[in-house]
């Protein structure tokens, strides 16, 4: 997006040189890394910026509406509700494609987002490691909100903890050592000190929750939620079954809670009215389809990692769809071949990470990841056998 950085950083790298950054980045966590880790960061323009935090920030106004939670009632199943709701989400992420308009300029286009969180703490990992294999040019940042590395991790771990100790904080998940982000995981112990539990460790008394740390029953005071109950649902039967526990009176602090999974997530999209936001609706309120279909995708509200979505929409799709209430209709966008590679231009996409620190606070804009891909679709099964696509992280112009 930059000719002259992405020239000079081309010019520098070597398959050497990217093989010693993965030996270094690997052996932090060993084997922890189970997806593909791009060749490259993206080196974004002041210019750009400006343009998705633009976007970012009239989200954020919608989000933090007092009337957000009453808009977004229905965004729960109701059989997936938790008890001891918030009234707010303390994370934050939106996902941009970086896309092409009619007059050939780059602008960003509003894909997803979510009130969950992400690779928090592994992108700190990647940002240390790239910089002590390449010469990354003076005046870029992976950190947003005017923050650099210490205080990013910082009011990570102020957040995280709540003035509790580490000990009675635990990142929740299930199995945690098996999941693809189980390196962020790791990353999180190592800069906050909690520990990834899984759901089948909980131990219940009353309204309190224990887990055993090294052999001591501990009390969880407050948990740091990484379950996806979509996840759960595909877990046998004893899975599930503890993972009822969620969904009774707790004595716990939640960071976020689960409700805010749903109600900040592909529900909020037909909320938006952005120039960087494609226009979005729920299929029941439609009363007659766009002629121009093709143009359009199809996603289920209910789900997660691209399940279920429908690229090449047809009416036949539509009618075959038994519940409309539960689906939307997502303008498509045209995905610009921005990054040069060696071989064929690679597309993009941006997650920008929001923090909210309370309920007085407004969310404010901390870090990044990025994804690369040559396929249709970002994703793993677009990308097999392609170089310079994978997981990768942003560099903003200061």
């Amino acid at each position: 997006m930059i000719p002259s950085v992405r020239k000079e950083y081309n010019a520098q790298f070597t398959p050497a040189k990217y093989k010693g950054f993965l030996d270094e980045l690997n052996s932090v966590h060993k084997d922890a890394i189970e997806f593909r880790v791009s060749e490259t960061p993206v080196f974004v323009p002041k210019s750009f910026t400006r343009k998705i935090l633009d976007a970012c920030e009239s989200i954020t106004d919608i989000l933090i509406d007092p009337h957000f939670k009453k808009i977004t009632s229905k965004a729960i199943p109701k059989h997936l509700k938790v008890p001891g709701e918030n009234d707010f989400s303390q994370f934050i992420a939106f996902d941009f494609g970086i896309c092409i308009n009619d007059e050939g300029e780059y602008e960003p286009q509003l894909i997803e987002m979510q009130g969950f969180p992400t690779l928090f703490a592994y992108e700190v990992l990647l940002d240390d490691i790239w910089r002590k294999h390449y010469n990354i040019p003076e005046g870029f940042t992976a950190y947003l909100g005017n923050l650099d590395r210490e205080s990013y991790l910082d009011l990570l771990k102020e957040i995280i903890l709540n003035g509790h100790r580490p000990e009675n904080v635990i990142l929740l998940e299930i199995f945690p050592h098996q999941q693809k982000t189980r390196v962020d995981f790791y990353c999180t112990e190592d800069y906050t000190g909690i520990k990834p539990v899984c759901i089948t460790e909980l131990i219940k008394e009353g309204k309190k929750l224990y887990y055993n740390n090294n052999g001591t029953k501990t009390e969880i005071k407050r948990i740091y939620n990484r379950v996806i109950f979509d996840d759960l649902a595909q877990q046998p039967a004893e899975v599930q079954e503890k993972g009822r526990i969620l969904f009774e009176e707790l004595d716990v602090e939640w960071c976020p809670h689960p409700n805010w999974f749903y109600r900040i997530s592909k529900y909020t999209l037909p909320l938006i009215r952005h120039p960087f936001v494609p226009p979005t609706f729920f299929l029941n309120e439609i009363s007659q389809l766009p002629v121009d279909l093709e143009n359009y995708v199809l996603k289920p509200l209910f789900s997660f990692a691209g399940q279920g979505v429908v690229i090449d929409v047809t009416t036949e799709d539509i009618e075959r769809v038994k519940d409309p209430e539960n689906w939307i209709l997502q303008r498509k966008v045209k995905y610009a071949d921005v990054i040069q590679t060696p071989d064929v231009p690679a597309k993009a996409e941006i997650r920008i990470f929001y923090f909210q620190k309370d309920a007085n606070s407004r969310p404010i804009p901390v870090n990044n990841l990025a994804r690369l891909s040559k396929g249709k679709m970002i994703g793993v099964r677009y990308n097999k056998d392609k170089e310079w696509v994978g997981g990768s992280y942003c560099l903003f112009e200061e």
